[in-house]
């Protein structure tokens, strides 16, 4: 059975009936896909294997290799420099923050109190840097040098972007040139997000099929189609872990679904350029799961004889929800001094590197090119039962938590968009409170840094007659709940 999905259960029926007769009319074919690695289709160019402390190697495509904000004191007293409203001897503090000895977690101490500090670093006190990066000074993003790149020519020009591994002209990937040498998205396929983005997919929260079919032969064909979009059904690995082959994946017609024309050469898909391809994005907690919309997208797939796929889905992305997935995930001070990436340098690399999607009234690119990579193993992908109709799972457990993110990405859009500094929406893990203040709880100088450092302020920290409660309460916004069932749709999954 498995051989028959790999090269179409009636391609194969055609074959063998066409070798003992006449040649006969093209029989309808169906190949299927579930993908199982899914990431940005960054080119490295260092050495595979090349191991250096504390920094990835450098290379064709980023000559000073990987970022190194927040790695130590020192860079943490250089981002905060910047900020003429601070008093030297306050850096110095955070930077090495006093009594760090006598706690029993220095490094979560001193981490939370560095990410407290760096999401403040705007023209003035009090307003949130990665909601509102705009009111931050661009502290300098290293971007790709080198002249290769995984992608697609989006622009139908072959005389700007990349030249791809293979020799093809004109790719666009301006995500790679902005990103390409960020900390954690860089590496020979061990980049820390990659891995982490995929195990997570892997394990179960989100899926995405593919199936390919058409009407001649499945190498060679004028006149196919290409779905792809995600599937309620968790991916099923093998004994060894791998994602294993020839299991069935329901496709349904849901928000992240796209259908494309496609013209099949010796086993390379080369689908048409839709206004808007829809599929989900990449993802490593459930508050950022969601729709990735390409625009002017399109895919390039390459069926290999063993059954498996690989391929590239570009398009034009809003470079807006790129920084809002990267940021807010966790917050941008946790992520930026665990992974040493700035996502204010990031924002400002996106918004230089624009290159799609121009608005109307702004004159401004809202779009960035972008690549995904994927490499996918063979399945049956099924249409849903129309009994059991099937949409996108839903985790009610996380919704509380995956409204929070919607929040604050919707509040960085606004802000950046009218360029009004706007408030951290409360529950949010990008307002870090109070968190910082259970985990400080133990540091002899606490109370110096509970009253030095910004951090939002919210009704329900008051009292009833308006006075700051001395104990702040528990954050009221989302907090973990028992686990229940996933639905989709209200329909319990499988």
């Amino acid at each position: 059975m498995s051989l028959a999905n790999r090269f179409g259960i009636l391609g194969l029926a055609a074959a063998l009936i066409g070798g003992m007769a006449e040649p006969s009319a093209a029989v309808p074919w169906t190949r299927g896909y579930v993908v199982g690695t899914y990431e940005f289709a960054f080119h490295y160019g260092g050495r595979a294997g090349f191991t250096r402390a504390g920094e990835v190697e450098p290379g064709s495509d980023c000559t000073h290799g990987s970022t190194v904000h927040f790695a130590n004191p020192d860079r943490i007293k250089q981002a905060l420099s910047r900020q003429r409203w601070r008093d030297p001897h306050d850096i110095d503090n955070i930077a090495a923050p006093p009594g760090l000895e006598k706690v029993p977690g220095p490094a979560t101490t001193r981490f939370s109190i560095w990410g407290r500090a760096v999401s403040y670093r705007a023209w003035k006190k009090g307003i949130e840097t990665y909601v509102n990066p705009f009111a931050a000074e661009d502290t300098g993003q290293p971007e790709v040098t080198g002249r290769i790149s995984d992608g697609l020519d989006l622009d139908n020009n072959p005389n700007t972007g990349f030249t791809s591994p293979d020799g093809r002209k004109g790719v666009d990937n301006n995500l790679y040139r902005a990103w390409g040498c960020d900390a954690p998205w860089r590496g020979n396929g061990n980049a820390t997000l990659d891995l982490r983005a995929n195990d997570k997919m892997q394990d179960g929260l989100f899926t995405v099929a593919i199936r390919i079919s058409g009407t001649n032969d499945p190498m060679n064909d004028d006149d196919a189609i290409v779905e792809i979009g995600y599937s309620p059904d968790k991916i099923i690995k093998d004994a060894r872990g791998n994602i294993a082959a020839d299991y069935s994946y329901r496709l349904p017609r849901t928000t992240q679904y796209t259908k494309l024309k496609a013209r099949i050469s010796n086993g390379v898909v080369d689908t048409e350029q839709v206004a808007e391809l829809h599929m989900p994005h990449i993802a490593w907690i459930y508050d950022h799961t969601g729709d990735a919309a390409f625009h002017q997208g399109k895919l390039r797939l390459t069926m290999k004889p063993d059954g498996t796929m690989l391929g590239i889905v570009a398009g034009y992305r809003d470079w807006r929800d790129v920084y809002n997935q990267n940021t807010f995930a966790q917050s941008g001070g946790e992520q930026g001094v665990r992974e040493h990436e700035d996502a204010i340098a990031l924002y400002y690399a996106l918004k230089r590197n624009a290159d799609g999607m121009k608005d109307a009234v702004s004159g401004r690119y809202l779009g960035i090119s972008t690549a995904y990579r994927i490499t996918a193993a063979p399945a049956f992908v099924v249409d849903p039962d129309p009994a059991r109709p099937v949409g996108i799972n839903v985790l009610t457990a996380e919704e509380a938590r995956k409204k929070s993110y919607e929040a604050v990405a919707a509040a960085m859009i606004r802000a950046t968009t009218t360029r009004v500094p706007q408030p951290v929406p409360p529950g949010t893990q990008e307002a870090a409170s109070p968190r910082l203040e259970h985990i400080i709880v133990g540091l002899p100088s606490k109370d110096y840094f509970l009253k030095m450092l910004d951090r939002p302020h919210y009704a329900y920290e008051q009292d009833k007659e308006g006075n700051e409660l001395k104990d702040m309460p528990a954050d009221p916004g989302p907090q973990p709940s028992k686990p229940q069932r996933q639905v989709s749709n209200g329909v319990p999954s499988r």
